[in-house]
């Protein structure tokens, strides 16, 4: 914010001296700038609950020890109390000593029993000892993992705005033409309605929406480590009749049109087609309600679903 503050005073102590074609690109470059502090705010509210919850882990683990030494402590109060009636009885055992071989005997097996007492507390004690440095050891590793899994998530998260951002450069063209890209709980997702891509009752792609798709295949050749998923959805009118060769109902017709997209993609060399899924989840997942011909249009859609590969997060949180 202190940089756009900054850009906002140089703005306003040029303008009376530049031209207003460097004065609009300050503008643009403002605009930008806010646009990317709202991103990394968003961003930074995901880390900080990933971050939340393993935190939570940790404060459990510092529970557990601190109740630990709180164990080991009264072990230490009872092993000292146990010492120093040993030395009470050994003054008693000498006194005795003197007057009766009877009472020496029961001093003496007084004493074996505190004896064996006492080496079994130390013995306790020396146990609980142990457990307390592993539980030390286990908290520093955690801590570790902790920051290791950090430094993991925000390096995912970076390299999933940056093909955000990438996207939204190479689908410019077909802004206001129902094509959407945003970043959300980790993924891109890439939103095409049915008004861009088919026509009614139809799971064959239309020229301006093959154009669209390959530009989204040429993103995704340059970074085969992302999970594709494409997901056909419908508004819930029902199919009548035979349609195009004949479909069953509005979960075939968005399978059918997911598989049309993903065959698209797939005519792409550089995609890892292993990456691929196609899914038709017809009418159950719409956008809006289904009660206007602005929310069936806005139902009717293809989604583009990219999931950066979790491999290393996943097996760092099972290690927790």
């Amino acid at each position: 914010m202190k940089k756009i503050g900054l850009l906002i005073v140089v703005i306003i102590s040029m303008t009376s001296c530049v031209s207003k074609k460097i004065y609009n690109d300050l503008e643009n470059k403002y605009t930008d700038l806010k646009k990317e502090n709202h991103a990394l705010a968003d961003e930074n509210e995901e880390l900080k609950k990933a971050k939340s919850l393993l935190e939570m882990q940790n404060d459990s683990l510092k529970t557990e020890l601190n109740k630990l030494k709180s164990d080991r402590d009264k072990l230490q109060a009872d092993c000292t109390a146990t010492a120093n009636n040993l030395k009470t009885l050994q003054s008693s055992y000498a006194a005795l000593e003197k007057n009766s071989s009877e009472a020496l005997e029961s001093n003496m097996n007084k004493n074996r029993e505190l004896l064996a007492q006492l080496a079994a507390k130390e013995k306790a004690l020396a146990a609980e000892q142990d457990r307390l440095n592993k539980m030390r050891d286990e908290l520093s590793a955690n801590s570790k993992r902790l920051s290791e899994l950090e430094s993991m998530i925000a390096a995912k998260d970076a390299a999933m705005k940056k093909l955000k951002d990438t996207l939204s450069k190479a689908l410019n063209a077909f802004e206001g033409k129902g094509l959407t890209v945003e970043q959300k709980n980790g993924k891109v997702y890439v939103s095409m309605e049915n008004k861009l891509l088919f026509q009614t009752g139809s799971w064959a792609v239309g020229s301006e929406g093959r154009k669209a798709i390959v530009e989204v295949g040429k993103v995704l050749a340059q970074n085969p480590d992302i999970t594709v998923l494409i997901e056909g959805h419908t508004d819930n009118d029902k199919i009548l009749g035979n349609i195009g060769g004949g479909i069953e109902n509005n979960w075939d017709l968005s399978t059918k049109r997911a598989t049309a997209v993903v065959n698209i993609l797939a005519e792409n060399s550089g995609i890892q087609k292993r990456n691929l899924t196609a899914a038709g989840r017809g009418e159950f997942a719409p956008l809006m309600s289904n009660d206007s011909p602005e929310g069936k249009a806005k139902n009717r859609r293809i989604e583009i679903i990219l999931t950066p590969k979790l491999d290393e997060i996943s097996k760092m949180l099972n290690e927790f």
